[in-house]
Order: C-alpha cells, then sequence, then structure tokens
C-alpha cells in the first residue's frame, strides 16, 4: 500500500511539474519573442507614451498589443502578473527531487566510487550545491555585471563549467546531470523571486506615489529574464536526460553535458536574433555539426574506455560457455521482475521484467548502455564486480545475447 501511494504521489507531482514548466517556458519563450517584435508606434503611439506594439492573428483573432515606455495615463484595475509559473515548477520539482532522490537516495542521489561516503551525505551536498550555485550567481549579478557583463559571462561560463565537472564527481551517474538541472533551474526561479518580481513591485510602487520609477532595477530584471531564456533547452534537456544512460553513463559525461548545455543555449540564441528579424541560418548549421561530432566522439571514447577495461581485468569466465542467469537473478531482478523484491517498487521500472532468457534477450539493446556505464545496478546496490559486469557485457554482445544459459 506505502509503494502504491508513493507511485501515485509522484506521478501527480510529476504531472504537476511538467504542465507548470511548459507554463513557465511558454511564458518565457513568448515575452522575449514579443519584445523582439515590437514595431515603432506612429504618431499617434508615441503621444499615448508608447515604446512599441504589434499586430498578432491568434485561434481566437485578432490581437492589438502594446508596449507603454513607462504606463498608461490611468493603471488599469486588473494587471496580470507571471510568477507562479515559476514558483509553482520550482516547488514540485524540489517536492520531487526529495521524494525521488532523497527518499530514495542510496539508490539514485548516491554511488559507490564518487567523492560522497554515504547516501545521507550526499543529501546534504546536494542541497548545499543547489544553495551555493544560487548564491554564486547572484553575487556575480549583483556585484559585478553592473560594471562588467562581459567578465560577468566569463564567470558565469567558468561557473556553469565547475559544476558540471563537480556534479558528476559527487553524485551518482543519473543524479549528476538533473543536479546541474535542478541548480539551473533554482537560478530561473531565484532570477524571478529575487530579481524580477521585485523590480516589478518597485516599478508599481512608485508609479502610485507619483515618483519617476528607477531605470535600473527594470533593466537588471530584464536581463535576469533573457537568461532565464537561455537557460531553458538546457534545463529541458537535464530534466530528460536520465532516460539516456549512454550520455550520463559514459566515461567523459561532464564533458558531454557541459556540450549540450552550450549548443542548447546556441540554438535558443538562433531563435531570438531571428525573432529580431537576423536569420543566421550558420547558427544551426554550426549546432547540427556540432551534434554529430559530440556524437562521433562520445562512441569513440565509449569505445576506447571499454577496450581498455575488458584488456586489464582478466576475466575467468569462459564467456562461450555463456553468462549464466544467476548474475542476473543476483543484480537485475530485484526490481526488474513482474515481482520486483526490492522496496519502493512495485513494478518493474520502465516495464522491463528479466525473469527469463527469452525476456533479457529480447531487452539486449536496452540492458548494455546500462551495464557499460556503469548505471546498473543503480548505485551498484548489489554490489556487482567487475569481472561479473564484464562476463556479463560479453554474453549480451556474443549473438545477441543467445550465451546466456540458466545454469
Amino acid at each position: 500500500m506505502e509503494t502504491l501511494l508513493y507511485d501515485w504521489f509522484n506521478l501527480l507531482l510529476r504531472m504537476l511539474h511538467a504542465i507548470a514548466a511548459i507554463a513557465w517556458i511558454g511564458a518565457s519563450f513568448y515575452f522575449v519573442w514579443l519584445d523582439n517584435n515590437l514595431e515603432v508606434p506612429d504618431s499617434e503611439g508615441k503621444v499615448r507614451g508608447l515604446a512599441g506594439g504589434l499586430w498578432a492573428f491568434h485561434g481566437g483573432g485578432i490581437y492589438q498589443v502594446s508596449k507603454y515606455k513607462l504606463a498608461p495615463a490611468v493603471m488599469p484595475e486588473r494587471l496580470h502578473w507571471f510568477k507562479w509559473e515559476a514558483y509553482t515548477t520550482w516547488i514540485s520539482g524540489a517536492l520531487l527531487l526529495t521524494l525521488v532522490y532523497y527518499g530514495r537516495a542510496d539508490l539514485y542521489l548516491w554511488q559507490q566510487g564518487k567523492w560522497l561516503t554515504t547516501p545521507t551525505v550526499a543529501i546534504f551536498v546536494s542541497i548545499l550545491f543547489l544553495a551555493a550555485g544560487l548564491l554564486c550567481y547572484e553575487l556575480l549579478f549583483r556585484l559585478l555585471r553592473p560594471h562588467s557583463r562581459r567578465l560577468f559571462n566569463a564567470l558565469l561560463v567558468m561557473l556553469i563549467v565547475l559544476t558540471c565537472w563537480l556534479s558528476s564527481q559527487l553524485f551518482s551517474d543519473r543524479a549528476a546531470f538533473l543536479q546541474v538541472g535542478a541548480l539551473l533551474a533554482t537560478i530561473m526561479a531565484g532570477n524571478v523571486f529575487f530579481g524580477i518580481i521585485p523590480a516589478q513591485k518597485g516599478f508599481i510602487r512608485a508609479l502610485d506615489n507619483g515618483e519617476e520609477p528607477a531605470a535600473a532595477p527594470m533593466l537588471a530584471a530584464k536581463h535576469r529574464s533573457i537568461h532565464n531564456n537561455y537557460f531553458t533547452l538546457p534545463v529541458v534537456f537535464c530534466m530528460l536526460s536520465n532516460h539516456y544512460p549512454f550520455l550520463y553513463g559514459h566515461p567523459f559525461n561532464w564533458l558531454a553535458l557541459l556540450a549540450i548545455v552550450a549548443l542548447g543555449a546556441y540554438v535558443r540564441h538562433f531563435f531570438n536574433l531571428r525573432h529580431r528579424g537576423q536569420l543566421k541560418l550558420h547558427i544551426p548549421a554550426v549546432a547540427a555539426i556540432g551534434c554529430v561530432l559530440l556524437a562521433l566522439g562520445l562512441a569513440q571514447t565509449q569505445r576506447n574506455s571499454t577496450s581498455q577495461n575488458d584488456a586489464s581485468e582478466q576475466i575467468l569466465t569462459d564467456v562461450s560457455a555463456g553468462a549464466p542467469m544467476h548474475l542476473v537473478e543476483a543484480h537485475c531482478q530485484g526490481c526488474h521482475s513482474s515481482a520486483p523484491t526490492q522496496s519502493g517498487f512495485s513494478a518493474p521500472p520502465l516495464g522491463l521484467a528479466l525473469d527469463t532468457v527469452q525476456q533479457v534477450q529480447a531487452a539486449r539493446d536496452r540492458i548494455l548502455p546500462t551495464l557499460q556505464s556503469r548505471y546498473m545496478p543503480l548505485g551498484n546496490i548489489t554490489g556487482m564486480s567487475d569481472s561479473e559486469r564484464a562476463t556479463l557485457i560479453a554474453a549480451l554482445e556474443t549473438d545477441n545475447g543467445t550465451t546466456l544459459t540458466e545454469d
């Protein structure tokens, strides 16, 4: 019963998180597009104090959108604010992180061979990682950006590089990418909470008092919004990355993460320029070439790493005789069975049951990447040895896994 309640709570939180994230990212995309597409107002619009405007056609009809340099002569009774999309996304994400990665830190967050000694320490360091990253960003933004944007951008890039590498050393392979995504999302939510909304409230407060609103806070709020816009695609990738063990389980996983974060921001830059009327087709071309080179580089380094490991491990088992199913039983079936015995699982993850030789052979292409990347078993909770891992990999690679035996 407890496992069933856990699964339902997990499902509902994921739905809430996904829906809120869609609303938040959609608003970010829309308002950056809107700002980049504003047209110079006509003489009448200038008299009204407009900074720009545009006409749009959507399913509901024709819309006219106007942006004021300051504010209309009479403030409307109802002014829409955009903040709860961000807050709901972050809160639901924090609850999911707590439920899945902190609640089962021994399986998902902590991994043997990393710097952290216990799952409890991993939870503490994860929270510290997020808080410290947000603090570093805020200090850079508040103290450095107003004086030197180039230096701020350079240090921000260095911060992201550091977090990608550090996360891969501290947390499990599966959690490393998500931890970086959670940090970027925390910075994004912090931009809304600490910068954008306070600036907007200060703007309205100044108008209510009959004062001229300060320009600097609103300009800073716009820059924060632009930063959030560039973070969106990298964050989306990080949140989906746990489906791709061939990436997060790669020996150079942090470099792969860094490359994809950079490519995601670069692609976002293409669309932002396109909204301003600047069609830079070389950007998607370079991004596509970058993806191909990344894929080829990861494949080659994976093969080299596997070859080196195989050569150094001196496997004593005769692979041609088959990898006995007792390895699958000992290290896989606790979770991947029609009736899992591992606590926290009421059904096999991803619907992948490995109760028979036929099921293992059919799932060969799904199993191999998780074994080669050392992602499975989760956190190596079963204590699979290097020779056992290599034996099972060799058996699955030989004749499409037909060397597996029940003995």
